[in-house]
């Protein structure tokens, strides 16, 4: 999953980086507000975080032109103004949570998790063949056992069954889990797709991560 954080402050925007990086979200961050309207018309994201006051564009000034292109994308507010007046402002102009500064990042992560759980309409258990992953306790079976996989691995296979039948290309791959946005040997993640087979005991007629020969993978049932 991949957040856009538009925060002038960098010790703020740094540490929530940082933070959501340890939880396996890919996380983008700028500081200027019409860069940051810019990177959300993308379409790359799964939700913003955007400050109220940032130069260039005010955060709800981006959240309203937003919210005309992608409706159902959830953002949150982060901002020192705590007034219902201006709560309520916020609100209309189309943000799904608003959380006052300072704030616990605990709770910022429990309201970024419900409204992803809300945006995509599941409840967190994503299930490939005899496998199931389940977001919230971060644990993975197949069939009765569960299967210990690292962090990077588990939010390979995350993405994979995320998208579940359709083909992930390689550079996507890279962006979403490593979040990386250059030219990268993507030779990294054949080594963990086999680690991932490998730990999951996936036999000749269990091939519910295949390779599409020079695109990238698809998670698919058999």
């Amino acid at each position: 999953m991949r957040i856009l954080i538009v925060e002038d402050e960098p010790g703020i925007s740094n540490f929530l980086k940082q933070g959501l990086e340890e939880e396996s979200y890919a996380v983008d961050i700028t500081e200027e507000g019409k860069r940051g309207l810019q990177l959300a018309l993308s379409g790359e994201y799964d939700l913003l975080l955007l400050d109220w006051m940032v130069p260039g564009m005010s955060g709800i000034e981006i959240c309203r032109q937003f919210k005309k292109e992608f409706k159902d994308t959830p953002v949150i507010l982060l901002t020192a103004k705590d007034t219902v007046d201006e709560t309520i402002f916020g609100l209309q102009a189309g943000a799904n949570d608003y959380i006052k500064k300072p704030f616990h990042f605990e709770e910022l992560l429990e309201r970024i998790k419900v409204q992803l759980r809300s945006n995509s309409g599941e409840h967190s258990v994503f299930k490939l063949g005899d496998i199931t992953l389940n977001t919230t306790t971060h644990q993975v079976f197949k069939s009765e056992e569960e299967i210990s996989l690292t962090q990077k691995e588990f939010a390979l296979l995350e993405y994979l069954m995320r998208n579940k039948g359709i083909v992930c290309r390689r550079t996507r791959i890279i962006e979403s889990v490593w979040d990386i946005h250059f030219d990268y040997n993507t030779g990294v993640i054949d080594v963990y797709i086999n680690a991932l087979r490998k730990k999951l005991k996936l036999s000749e007629d269990e091939n519910y991560i295949q390779t599409v020969r020079g695109v990238g993978y698809v998670a698919k049932e058999v």
